[in-house]
């Protein structure tokens, strides 16, 4: 099956749950990574943390008070991270 004939079947999947007429076969839910949890066992700052990840202390903060939630990249950077903590090292590299 081509991404194009996936895309097509899980469209129409879509508008059929929307008008009542199935049920969602499956539910995706992701994990939002516990950024101060994941920051606190490499024992970096926010700082430290901010530039590595290339972004602002501010948006930091922001994850860790569960303002807002890392999206995209971000996202899976930090999935990857709390996966592999040593892969925090070779970010903070570049």
């Amino acid at each position: 099956m081509s991404i194009f004939d996936e895309l097509q079947t899980s469209l129409q999947e879509a508008v059929e749950i929307k008008q009542g007429e199935a049920q969602a076969s499956r539910i995706t839910r992701h994990e939002v990574a516990d950024v101060r949890a994941i920051r606190a066992k490499l024992h970096v700052s926010q700082a430290e943390f901010a530039e590595a990840m290339g972004t602002s202390v501010d948006t930091i903060k922001s994850w860790e008070t569960k303002r807002r939630n890392p999206t995209g990249l971000a996202a899976k950077v930090l999935a990857t991270i709390q996966d592999n903590p040593a892969f925090f090292n070779e970010l903070a590299l570049h």
